[in-house]
């Protein structure tokens, strides 16, 4: 399936400040927010700014620097939120892909989850 974009998805609104949001850290090329219906004490969403779909998408078609400074971004959200390992007990990244990773919005985001014992990722099944 082609990495096409949908820029009417609320990611891009968000991005064209289009629909407002609780800002936590924006650089560059990354915006931070608090998601809406938090899944733990702590639950931001991290995007690029650019139109990637998923992080296929943005590992192959992102620039360096957008590259660098999403990942960059992650450390400082992880900082400013408290659950970066040298200050908490840590956190959960997730990137929801395509319809198997029950993917509910097609902008490339990843969420941070912490302030609380996670449990385990995935349940295996037969």
């Amino acid at each position: 399936m082609p990495y096409t974009y949908d820029s009417q998805n609320i990611f891009a609104k968000i991005l064209r400040g289009e629909i407002p949001n609780s800002t936590v850290y924006e650089s560059e090329h990354t915006l931070a927010f608090k998601d809406i219906a938090p899944s733990a004490p702590v639950h931001v969403l991290i995007i690029p700014k650019g139109p990637y779909v998923s992080f296929d998408h943005f590992s192959a078609e992102a620039s360096d620097a957008e590259i660098v400074d999403f990942t960059r971004s992650v450390n400082e959200v992880c900082k400013i939120s408290g659950v970066r390992m040298d200050a908490g007990n840590g956190f959960r990244a997730i990137a929801n892909t395509g319809r198997d990773g029950v993917q509910d919005v097609p902008h490339f985001h990843l969420h941070i989850l912490g302030g609380r014992s996670m449990g385990r990722m995935v349940t295996k099944t037969a």
